[in-house]
């Protein structure tokens, strides 16, 4: 939903089809009111006269239709998780079965602009990080390439109910989840191996990463809290995510830690450093929604079709 209202208001953008499995036959007006949008859904898309589209269909759903799509000459902007990682293998662990389209992953850039831009100035299919994945690699990829990560690294990271979809679920219910705070996937999150895979390009040798989710009772926002043992001087880390970030125009470094608001309904990424003792605590802060799906999304079909990286961008999103 946020994707087609970011690009809805996207001046060089054309929403020529809507898609959806569940709303095929109804008109766009029954789920996006105040856009002005004719037509009505239909339950797969066409790529005559497409240049592009954004699929957001379910895990492993997607990725055995991109290859056609790829070869009728459309570029794909992917919001699932089917093509983030490189290796193959590691399919069946995280996602419970072998890659349907395993030949397609060389093609694949990672959608993360940060890291990635000149990549993505050339790139066919994009598949856009999941929201803790680009919230924890943002937060310590700076130190990472630097060198300055002295010990095993220790994600806490913290999402809104939103990150789970729209899809209906006990664990997701309001009379559950208010008032209350909870850790899941002890054993081993997703974008888990997202983060080991991008940090692990920024410097030979990798850092063992901890990463432990939680549910917080509010809509949308991810908070990372990063902690590792700094290996040089606060300063050092200081001006190693200063000089990363420069000129970057969503990932800002803060003087404060952020609050998740501060990032909400927009496509920033606010990091904070702080050392406390011999121990760096960085904290990075966005919007599950924006920066870490749609928003993010929207930012890499804008580098690949060489519009201002900006573009649709500044003005924030209100749904949901």
């Amino acid at each position: 939903m946020t994707a087609v209202h970011l690009l809805a208001r996207h001046p060089d953008v054309e929403l020529s089809q809507l898609t959806s499995r569940s709303y095929a036959g109804k008109p766009y007006s029954e789920v996006f009111p105040l856009l002005d949008l004719a037509g009505e859904f239909s339950p797969e898309p066409s790529v005559d006269g497409i240049d592009v589209i954004f699929s957001c269909l379910p895990h492993n759903v997607g990725a055995a239709r991109v290859d056609g799509w790829l070869e009728a000459g459309v570029r794909v902007i992917d919001m699932s998780a089917d093509f983030r990682l490189r290796d193959a293998s590691l399919y069946p662990k995280w996602y419970r079965q072998p890659h349907p389209a395993a030949n397609l992953l060389a093609k694949a850039v990672l959608g993360l602009p940060e890291l990635h831009e000149a990549k993505l100035k050339r790139a066919e299919l994009v598949a856009v990080p999941g929201c803790y994945s680009t919230a924890s690699i943002l937060a310590l990829a700076p130190a990472v390439s630097a060198g300055l990560v002295g010990s095993d690294i220790v994600i806490d990271a913290k999402s809104g109910v939103s990150g789970s979809g729209r899809s209906p679920g006990i664990g997701v219910h309001f009379s559950e989840v208010n008032e209350s705070l909870s850790a899941y996937a002890i054993e081993g999150h997703r974008h888990l191996p997202e983060i080991l895979q991008e940090l692990g390009g920024l410097r030979s040798a990798h850092p063992e990463v901890t990463f432990v989710p939680h549910l917080v009772p509010m809509t949308r926002g991810i908070l990372a809290t990063c902690y590792f043992d700094l290996k040089g001087s606060p300063s050092e880390l200081q001006d190693a995510y200063r000089e990363f970030y420069a000129g970057q125009p969503f990932t800002k470094v803060v003087d404060k830690t952020p609050a998740t608001k501060l990032a909400t309904h927009s496509n920033l990424c606010l990091v904070n450093v702080a050392v406390q003792g011999r121990k760096a605590v960085v904290t990075a802060a966005l919007d599950n929604l924006v920066k870490g799906a749609s928003g993010q999304g929207v930012e890499c079909f804008n580098i690949a079709f060489g519009f201002d990286r900006t573009t649709a961008l500044e003005g924030p999103v209100q749904w949901p």
